[in-house]
């Protein structure tokens, strides 16, 4: 007794930290209170991410018994293993936690607690849901299995969306039963609401007709993207094809890409307007400047055009979309100037966004042209861009010789802009594309009913193995609309339309007439050009063969 008195003594008085720790360890536990991920709406608050609460289960093997033949039947069944899996699981497995199953149907996982197995437990996760599908799919990305962005806004914007776990101790009976609380909990703070500026209802829109024109050309793929003229702000960033980030097991890697902001591409004539709006800048070329269009060599290449006219003033490139005019007015330019002003208007740089993987296309430094090359430039070969940096580009034109910095959120003030050119030849470019949607042009067929546009089609041969090949295209529009006022930007791209039809204005027009007459109408804005009709597509697009 006196010994038993002496040891009692000692562990009280000189073990007794180290006591509790073991006692601490074997008794208590501590629990994550899992933030919730934060929400992404979009500029009328429509929700497009949300994170719902649902139940994980796991199991303590050490302290299960064994499962009788039709109850790990009917537990392999809720939990949609085989009985072979799950038991394996559960044997082969030495530690006192291990997942059943993560992110379960709240009721299928209370079915499996009703069956009231020992050292089977549940937890509260959050599980990311998309109510918009496919339609924002490429914009808002997805999460991970760990609940971390793995693409889109979900991930630029991570550390926004999380939140921070808060911890719960408590101590558990040797069957892992709470039985009481061992500290005051800390809860978790949740992560930030996102507020994009993207538009859902124009973005479903344009979602809608880029899968139906992709598929009805037989296309590879398809963008469109939408800008706000006024602020450049993002309304929508349509691709396809696309896929379901509900289900992202179906979902091809090749798919989830948002073409549209991390593709670059040789555009074709919807570069043109771009050397015309630097030659009347500077003074070489006035409106009524007529150029020789007939077909000219520089060194061994020559430039012509597929309808060749012995002359053309400048409405007349533009209609005709003439590869000798445009070249020839490029070379007006010295090579540094050319660059720069290619420069100014954002190709060779990201655009800012800060969304993950934008382009920043190319723009070969100037001292290693040749004259060829500024020549063809001028008409979509040998500079690349992104859809948005061309839609961006377009800034300039509808908004008074301004470039904007395209954004992915609202504008709470005044975006700072970069004059690229004056009001006077923003002003006169604006007129020559309004007038390429009139009777003649080659934007006949993007005309928006009730409204005036403007704009420009292009068609690009691609490159492969480092020749252009004669049956693959990529076709293209970029206009804006009101053409007196705009308000929006829409840029169309269509890869490889293997239908019969190839033409940016046979493929693409269309598209942005369905696009932008949807968003007019969804901004509430009043009709400019009453009953105006949709004209046939006028083809004169067509790449130069050099």
């Amino acid at each position: 007794m006196l010994a038993l008195l002496i040891r009692a003594a000692f562990l009280q008085l000189f073990q007794q930290d180290f006591l509790q720790k073991q006692g601490d360890i074997r008794f208590l536990r501590a629990l994550t209170l899992e933030a919730s991920r934060g929400r992404i709406v979009d500029r009328n608050g429509q929700l497009l991410a949300s994170s719902s609460p649902v139940k994980s289960l796991w199991a303590n093997p050490e302290i299960m018994q064994p499962l009788g033949i039709s109850q790990l039947r009917d537990l392999a069944e809720l939990l949609d293993v085989s009985p072979e899996a799950l038991n394996r699981k559960l044997i082969a497995s030495s530690r006192e936690f291990v997942y059943l199953k993560r992110r379960l149907d709240p009721r299928i996982a209370q079915d499996i607690l009703d069956m009231r197995i020992p050292g089977i437990f549940a937890e509260t996760e959050f599980m990311r849901f998309y109510p918009s599908g496919e339609s924002t799919a490429h914009v808002i990305g997805l999460t991970g299995s760990e609940g971390k962005g793995q693409e889109g806004i979900e991930l630029s914007q991570d550390g926004q969306l999380t939140g921070r776990n808060g911890s719960r101790q408590v101590l558990k009976d040797l069957r892992g039963q709470i039985i009481a609380d061992a500290s005051r909990a800390i809860p978790p703070t949740h992560g930030k609401t996102v507020e994009l500026a993207l538009d859902a209802r124009i973005q479903y829109q344009a979602h809608k007709a880029i899968s139906s024109a992709v598929q009805a050309h037989k296309a590879r793929s398809g963008s469109v993207i939408v800008l706000d003229a006024k602020n450049g702000e993002l309304l929508a960033a349509a691709n396809y094809p696309a896929f379901n980030p509900n289900n992202r097991q179906s979902a091809a890697p090749e798919d989830m890409r948002n073409r549209g902001i991390v593709d670059a591409f040789e555009a074709g004539s919807v570069m043109k307007p771009f050397a015309m709006a630097l030659a009347l800048e500077d003074g070489h070329a006035t409106l009524h400047t007529m150029l020789d269009t007939r077909s000219y060599k520089i060194g061994p290449a020559t430039v012509r055009d597929v309808a060749p006219r012995a002359s053309l003033d400048m409405l007349g490139i533009m209609q005709k979309s003439s590869n000798v005019g445009t070249s020839k007015l490029a070379l007006m330019s010295t090579p540094e100037r050319f660059w720069r002003f290619y420069n100014d208007l954002g190709f060779g740089r990201k655009p800012g966004t800060g969304f993950p993987g934008e382009s920043s296309g190319t723009l070969r430094d100037w001292k290693t042209w040749r004259q060829i090359d500024q020549a063809t430039m001028s008409f979509g070969y040998g500079v690349s861009g992104s859809l948005l940096q061309l839609a961006r580009a377009f800034t300039v034109f509808a908004n008074g010789g301004l470039l904007l910095p395209v954004s992915l959120y609202p504008q709470t003030m005044e975006a700072p802009s970069r004059r690229v050119v004056s009001e006077r030849t923003a002003a006169l470019m604006r007129d020559l594309l309004v007038a390429n949607s009139q009777a003649g042009g080659g934007a006949a067929a993007a005309r928006v009913p009730g409204y005036s546009m403007g704009g420009k089609p292009g068609t690009a041969r691609k490159l492969a193995d480092g020749r252009y090949v004669a049956d693959k295209h990529r076709a293209s529009f970029i206009g804006f609309a009101p053409g007196k006022s705009p308000r929006i930007i829409v840029a169309v791209t269509v890869d490889e339309p293997s239908a019969g039809q190839y033409y940016g204005g046979a493929v693409a027009a269309p598209i942005f007439s369905r696009v932008a007459g949807d968003a007019l109408r969804l901004l509430n804005i009043q009709p400019d050009a009453p009953g105006q009709p949709i004209l046939p597509p006028m083809p004169q697009d067509i790449p130069a063969d050099i």
